[in-house]
C-alpha cells in the first residue's frame, strides 16, 4: 500500500543533511519511504493532507523514561533531604524488597510508552528508576516491556539493567557504596539471555541493548563482560557515567583517573557505547581533581554522548557545553530522561545553556540539536534508516501542526516550532509505515485509564521511600509541598498575624 503525505513543510535529507521543501510531499509503501519532493508523479492508495504542519523524522530518544517519573519527588530536594531518598544501610541489611508487583511493573512501561509516542518519540532506549527497586530491572518487567512496545509499535533498545553495587546511607550521613557482585554478574546473565529472545521480535522493532547501571556500580569484570557481549552479539551499551560529584571523585579516588579514561582504560569506550550524561570530566567546574581531556578521549573513541538538557538543567548541571564536545567531534544524541519526554523542550534547554556557557549561538542553534536527536542518534544505532526522511529510509514520521494559536507568526519552522511548540503540538505519527498515533489518541489504548492506574502507581512509588529512608521521617516531612496546605485561607492568615505579634513582643 502506498501512502502519500502532503504538508506545508517538510523535513527532508539530501545525503548529507536535513534540508527543508515548502508544499511537499512523502510517500511512503510498507515500512519504507519511496518519495521525498514536489509531485509524485504515480498513483497512491491514500492521500493525508497533514495541512499547515511540518513533516518531520521521528525523534530518536537514547534515554527515554521506560516508567512512572519519579524525579518529581527529587527535584526540589536540597543537598540534605536527597540522602533522605536514598536507600538506607538499614534498609539493605534487612533485604530490599519489590515495592511494586509484578503486574504493576508490567503496566509502568505501558504508560511510559505511550507518553513517548504522544510526544513524536518514534525510537526509544529506555531508562527505568532503581530506586524502589530490589535491585535492578527484572527479566520479567522487560519482557512485558518489549511486547507492550511491540503491540504499541515503537521501535525500541531493550535490556533488563543490572548492577554490583548500590549507594546507601549510613546512620551518620555518609554515603557508600554495598557490593553484590553476583547479583551484577546474574544481571549480566539475563540481559543477555533477554537479548537472544527478544532482538528482532515484531518485524524488528525490538531491539537488544546491554545496559549497566551506573559507573561507579560496576566492578571492572562486569564491564569487560559487557563490552564482550556487545561485539558478540553485535548490540549497543548504554552506561552512565561522568553524571555527578560522588561518581567522579569516587572513581578517581580509588583508580587515580576520571571515570572516561578508566572506561577508556579498559577498552570500553567506541562506537557502540553512549554515555548518558558525560558532563562531570576533568575540568568541569565542580570537579576538585582529575586531568586529562575527557572530551577528546571521547571523540577519539567515537563513543556517542546522550545529552540529557532538560533533566540537568533541572538539577543545576550540565554540558560545558554542547558546543566544545560539537566542535571536538564527539557524536551527540539526545535522551529526555524525565517527564515529560517532550523534545522541544529538551532542545530549547539544551541550547539555552550551551549559548550561556559559549556566550554565542554558533555550534549551539536548534537545528544543531535538531541533528543530535535525529541524525545523532541514528549514528550511534548504526542506522542509516532512522533520523531522516529519503528515499530508503524507515517511514517513521511525524506531522507537527502549526496552526495553533499559541505558535504565532511562522518563519523558519524549524525555528518556530522549536520556540513555541510541545510535543503536544504532533497530530501524527507513524512508525516503520504504521500509523500510531493521531489527534494525539492512540489506537485501542484508553489513556484515561492509564492515567488512572498511573496516579494510583506513583502514590504506593512514594510510599516506598519512607522505608528506605535512613532518618525515618514522617511522609509530611519527607515530602513538602510548595506551599503548605490549609483547611481555610481565613484560618491560615489568623495563625500568621498571631506569630507575627508573638514575634514583635519577643
Amino acid at each position: 500500500m502506498k501512502t502519500k503525505l502532503k504538508s506545508s513543510y517538510v523535513v527532508g535529507y539530501d545525503g548529507r543533511d536535513h534540508v527543508l521543501l515548502k508544499e511537499a510531499e512523502v510517500v511512503y509503501e510498507g515500512e519504507s519511504i519511496i518519495y521525498v519532493g514536489k509531485e509524485y508523479g504515480e498513483a497512491v492508495d491514500e492521500t493525508i493532507d497533514c495541512g499547515n504542519a511540518v513533516l518531520s523524522p521521528g525523534f530518536i530518544d537514547l534515554n527515554a523514561l521506560g516508567d512512572i517519573d519519579h524525579d518529581i519527588l527529587h527535584i526540589e530536594a536540597d543537598a540534605q533531604k536527597s540522602k533522605n531518598l536514598l536507600w538506607s544501610q538499614e534498609y539493605m541489611d534487612n533485604g530490599p524488597h519489590e515495592a511494586m508487583s509484578e503486574e504493576e511493573e508490567a503496566f509502568k512501561s505501558l504508560y511510559a510508552y505511550t507518553q513517548l509516542i504522544l510526544n513524536g518519540i518514534t525510537t526509544a532506549m529506555p531508562i527505568t528508576s532503581v530506586f524502589y527497586k530490589k535491585w535492578a530491572e527484572t527479566y520479567d518487567e522487560l519482557a512485558a516491556a518489549a511486547h507492550h512496545a511491540g503491540n504499541l509499535g515503537l521501535r525500541i533498545y531493550l535490556g533488563p539493567s543490572y548492577q554490583s553495587g548500590m549507594r546507601t546511607v549510613q546512620e551518620d550521613g555518609t554515603i557508600q557504596l554495598v557490593w553484590d557482585e553476583e547479583g551484577g554478574s546474574q544481571g549480566l546473565d539475563r540481559a543477555v539471555r533477554f537479548i537472544k529472545e527478544f532482538d528482532g521480535a515484531y518485524d524488528g522493532l525490538v531491539k537488544g541493548m546491554l545496559a549497566p547501571e551506573r559507573v561507579e556500580c560496576q566492578t571492572e569484570e562486569s564491564l569487560k563482560r559487557t563490552k564482550a557481549y556487545s561485539e558478540e552479539l553485535d548490540v549497543p551499551i548504554k552506561l552512565h557515567a561522568a553524571q555527578g560529584s560522588f561518581e567522579y571523585h569516587t572513581i578517581v579516588g580509588k583508580h587515580g583517573v576520571t571515570p572516561i579514561r578508566f572506561l577508556k582504560d579498559l577498552g570500553f569506550l567506541g562506537p557502540k557505547t553512549g554515555i548518558p550524561h558525560a558532563h562531570f570530566i576533568a575540568g568541569y567546574s565542580e570537579a576538585e581533581t582529575g586531568e586529562g581531556d575527557d572530551i577528546d578521549i571521547l571523540s577519539d573513541t567515537e563513543t556517542t554522548v546522550i545529552h540529557c538538557p532538560l533533566i540537568m538543567g533541572r538539577h543545576s548541571g550540565g554540558l560545558e557545553s554542547f558546543a566544545k564536545y560539537k566542535r571536538s567531534g564527539v557524536n551527540l544524541a539526545i535522551g529526555t530522561d524525565t517527564f515529560p519526554p517532550d523534545m522541544f523542550q529538551n532542545i530549547r534547554t539544551g541550547s539555552m545553556i550551551s549559548r550561556l556557557h559559549e556566550k554565542r549561538v554558533e555550534d549551539s542553534t536548534f537545528a544543531d540539536f535538531f541533528r543530535a536527536a535525529t541524525l545523532g542518534g541514528a549514528k550511534f544505532l548504526g542506522r542509516e534508516d532512522l533520523g531522516r526522511l529519503a528515499p530508503g529510509a524507515k517511514a517513521d514520521i511525524i506531522a507537527i501542526d502549526m496552526d495553533g494559536y499559541h505558535i504565532g507568526a511562522t518563519d523558519d519552522p524549524i525555528r518556530t516550532m522549536i520556540m513555541s511548540g510541545s510535543g503536544r503540538d504532533i497530530k501524527l505519527s507513524i512508525i516503520n509505515g504504521r500509523t500510531v498515533m493521531r489527534d494525539q489518541q492512540i489506537p485501542n489504548i484508553d489513556l484515561k485509564e492509564i492515567q488512572r492506574k498511573g496516579q494510583l502507581y506513583f502514590e504506593k512509588m512514594k510510599k516506598a521511600y519512607s522505608k528506605r529512608d535512613y532518618q525515618q521521617l514522617p511522609e509530611e516531612e519527607l515530602f513538602t509541598s510548595s506551599f503548605p496546605y490549609v483547611d481555610s485561607i481565613e484560618d491560615s492568615s489568623r495563625k500568621d498575624c498571631v506569630k507575627v505579634s508573638k514575634e514583635s513582643e519577643t
